[in-house]
């Protein structure tokens, strides 16, 4: 993994702890591509040529439309990363039927008709070893700027549409994402079958400091799922005893406004005896609050 110190970004987690249901209706891929094409265009910038292929005659799909924009909008600014001297980025739509051999080893979907959404880039590719953990939380190649959350989030919702997400790429060559969606008529067949199975985790350690329980909470609950060591406390102090005793933490998740000591103050106390640990701020307060308490925007 390529990136290393500290990386900091200002998360609202309180609002993932409502636990909102997916809104899903009836979907066109390519009228939603068409609603937000000039922002992407704008997204991506003007070096990078877009280019958006619409199937004809494109069947409908069962999802969430603010959420499924926001998969397309994480891919784009995946490909837009991955260019940085400029290139082109190309959205295709189409039907597509799945084999069984495809759908269940490369994708673990039911074999059926999907429809497929690809993001295809001209940008500087990836190993094999960083496509194995594109889709764990918090891992990120873009070092000192990523969340390492934008594909994960985008798995998740995925997911919950009875989906897949599939990358194909090679250093030099570019990368491939293709999303496939079921057919709005298999949908229902689909939701009563067995859930898939949740995403591929870790074994790091991370340190979780938030003085709200509910939150904290639920962070530790998705954290321990998904296979990591979770060290959790309330305040400054608790934190920097089990941080001593830890032996080795590999992320610090910390509440950036908490009684006692601040969450940037924690990790400058920290951060010396764990060179190697990157930092997650979150925060329910405002992008301005956040702010005053010691996090820069950028």
């Amino acid at each position: 993994r390529d990136v290393t110190g500290v990386q900091t970004c200002a998360l609202p987690i309180l609002s993932f702890s409502r636990r909102q249901p997916m809104q899903t209706r009836t979907v066109r891929i390519n009228q939603l591509i068409m609603h937000i094409e000039k922002m992407l265009r704008r997204l991506i910038g003007e070096d990078i040529e877009l280019v958006v292929i619409p199937a004809a005659g494109l069947d409908s799909v069962q999802a969430d439309p603010g959420r499924l924009e926001q998969v397309i909008m994480n891919l784009a600014v995946n490909a837009r990363d991955a260019m940085p001297q400029g290139g082109k980025l190309t959205i295709e739509t189409a039907t597509v039927s799945l084999n069984e051999s495809f759908s269940a080893r490369q994708l673990g979907v039911a074999p059926g008709r999907y429809v497929a959404l690809t993001i295809t880039d001209t940008g500087v590719g990836m190993d094999e070893e960083t496509q194995s953990h594109l889709f764990e939380p918090f891992f990120t190649t873009k070092s000192g700027r990523g969340t390492g959350l934008g594909l994960a989030t985008a798995y998740g919702i995925i997911r919950q549409s009875h989906g897949a997400i599939h990358f194909d790429s090679e250093l030099g060559k570019g990368t491939r994402a293709a999303v496939y969606l079921p057919l709005e008529a298999d949908v229902r067949e689909l939701a009563e079958a067995e859930p898939q199975p949740l995403p591929p985790g870790g074994a790091e350690t991370v340190l979780v400091v938030e003085d709200e329980a509910r939150v904290r909470k639920l962070i530790v609950d998705v954290l321990s799922a998904h296979g990591y060591r979770v060290i959790e406390a309330t305040r400054g102090e608790e934190a920097l005893r089990l941080a001593k005793a830890s032996g080795a933490i590999d992320l610090a998740l910390l509440d950036v406004v908490m009684p006692e000591m601040s969450g940037p103050n924690l990790a400058k106390r920290i951060q010396p005896d764990f060179p190697g640990m990157r930092v997650l701020y979150i925060s329910g307060y405002t992008d301005e609050a956040v702010i005053h308490h010691g996090i820069d925007e950028s």
